[in-house]
């Protein structure tokens, strides 16, 4: 247990020192300012335009702004923020094939297992701080400008995207553990979610795809109700897990 925890703070110290951490940081708080500031700008933005639009003869009503505005904001936002992340962090074992040093660290004793569980860890641990940090920056400005409660089934869909934002990690770990090149991880990971998007236009296999749990917006709104979620919730924590369990012997096999 010791050595894990060694490992792990290795991974958050080399996060730090490369600058990746700052960066995630950044981008999350800058999303989680953007969502509120975005909604509450909109009537102003519709002031503006509908004295250039009332030329050509279309008229601009007035818009009445909700919590509702800032909600619909961050699940656009926040596929920006997984994608960035899955970028940055694409490379997390893929770097350590290239120049070595993993081979070095298990010439020396290191289990393998415990390469792949710390540097799982910390893609868990770094997604979860900036997604909540997010999450918590729009909230609070919402709760501020506006009134929450007016977001039906909130937390559930923030958690379904929570979740979602893992399933991708353990794609991203599994095809680290497949490819020693960080394209092969990317064209990996990204080819397996866009697959998934595409029999979800189709609305009874919808509600078994991991995408599912991107629908927010539906939920906030009360198009949906939390039942309908509940498959796409058990398959993709059951595929997430069996993604990060296979990786492990895998890697225990693979040749550096």
């Amino acid at each position: 247990m010791r050595s894990l925890l060694a490992l792990t703070k290795k991974e958050l110290t080399e996060q730090l020192r490369t600058g990746k951490l700052a960066i995630l940081g950044a981008v999350f708080v800058l999303f989680g300012i953007m969502n509120p500031a975005i909604a509450k700008l909109t009537p102003l933005l519709m002031e503006i335009l509908s004295d250039t639009l009332s030329g050509s003869g279309i008229i601009v009503t007035e818009v009445t702004v909700t919590a509702l505005d800032s909600w619909m904001q961050f699940f656009k936002n926040i596929p920006m923020g997984l994608i960035l992340f899955v970028l940055l962090e694409g490379g997390i074992f893929t770097k350590e094939y290239q120049s070595g040093t993993l081979t070095l660290s298990l010439s020396k004793g290191l289990e393998r297992y415990k390469v792949v569980v710390a540097k799982s860890a910390t893609l868990v641990l770094l997604w979860s701080l900036g997604y909540w940090l997010c999450f918590g920056i729009t909230y609070t400005y919402n709760a501020y400008f506006w009134d929450n409660t007016i977001a039906k089934n909130l937390i559930f869909s923030i958690l379904s995207w929570w979740i979602f934002g893992l399933w991708v990690i353990s794609l991203s770990v599994l095809f680290s553990v497949l490819s020693k090149q960080s394209s092969g991880v990317l064209l990996g990971t990204g080819g397996i979610v866009f697959g998934t998007y595409l029999p979800g236009i189709l609305p009874k296999i919808n509600e078994y795809l991991p995408t599912r749990l991107t629908d927010g917006n539906s939920l906030i709104y009360g198009l949906a109700d939390t039942e309908s979620y509940v498959s796409a919730w058990i398959i993709t924590i059951a595929t997430g897990l069996s993604c990060l369990a296979v990786s492990i012997p895998l890697f225990n096999k693979k040749s550096l």
